[in-house]
């Protein structure tokens, strides 16, 4: 094998092995500011109607795990509240792992009318949430 050829090759594997990480390794920092998806009962102040609000009852725990936890965590024990996740200082992260924003982002195009600001109305259980993302459990 020429050495060109060569040295091509391990590039390439070197430029491989780095993505592989960089796609892997951002969900185990733990830095930055640490964040909750909460689910809080909606209390009115928002016009609910069947058609407004987006269907959390239907929502995969495969696409939605920190809605689908803290809808679980507000209808078992009324905290309501997601894993934590961490934010990236430098916003890296955010590139390459799924966040709570990412979810409430999907649900604002699922359900335009279900978006109060920078939350979400869902229905889940015939019983309507607010989502949102904070830093306080």
């Amino acid at each position: 094998m020429r050495t060109v050829t060569r040295n091509f090759i391990l590039g390439v594997g070197v430029v491989v092995l780095l993505l592989l990480a960089l796609g892997a390794l951002p969900s185990y920092l733990k830095s930055g500011d640490p964040y909750y998806l909460t689910a809080t009962p909606e209390n009115g102040s928002f016009s609910v109607e069947d058609g407004t609000a987006a269907n959390g009852s239907t929502l995969s725990a495969q696409r939605y795990p920190y809605t689908t936890a803290a809808l679980a965590d507000a209808a078992a024990n009324d905290t309501g509240r997601s894993e934590l996740y961490w934010r990236g200082p430098v916003g890296l992260k955010g590139a390459f792992t799924h966040s709570p924003f990412d979810e409430l982002d999907a649900l604002r195009q699922q359900a335009p009318a279900a978006a109060d600001g920078e939350t979400v109305v869902v229905r889940h259980g015939g019983t309507f949430y607010r989502l949102a993302v904070t830093q306080r459990p």
